[in-house]
């Protein structure tokens, strides 16, 4: 499913720089939890270096959080869960041909890098739409 999702988003914006989602996608798989569903998925290069074309991510938004995985090369991989109270704010950045994502969290900020110019308002949608709804649903959980 994820894999399939993938596909679609680089089929709509073939100028993003991704290599070996399918093998990326895996990763994100083994960790979805029973009942989480797949809204919408990317590729991105994890830093914001323009220059580093070799540290493709997948970002995968679930109904229940934001997953992000890489497959290393040799062994190992790299897998990063953003649950929707620890999701502080989002930032687009745009340049010429690709464009950068900022996802800033109560630990660190995550750096997303070159994505296809055209693909920032579709990203910025679903993140922030997806986020605010969510987090409604832990402030009210906070008045009772």
């Amino acid at each position: 499913m994820v894999y399939k999702k993938l596909k679609e988003f680089k089929a709509k914006y073939p100028a993003t720089v991704a290599w070996r989602l399918k093998a990326h996608s895996k990763v994100v798989e083994k960790y979805l939890n029973p009942g989480e569903e797949v809204k919408f998925a990317f590729p991105a290069q994890k830093g914001i270096s323009s220059m580093d074309i070799f540290s493709t991510f997948v970002v995968v938004l679930t109904n229940k959080r934001i997953l992000l995985a890489q497959k290393r090369v040799l062994w190992g991989y790299t897998y990063l869960a953003i649950t929707p109270d620890m999701f502080n704010d989002l930032t687009v950045s745009s340049g010429i041909i690709w464009g950068k994502l900022y996802i800033d969290t109560v630990k660190e900020t995550v750096m997303l890098s070159n994505i296809s110019k055209g693909a920032m308002d579709d990203i910025e949608t679903e993140i922030t739409e997806y986020m605010m709804s969510e987090k409604q649903k832990y402030t009210k959980g906070e008045d009772r």
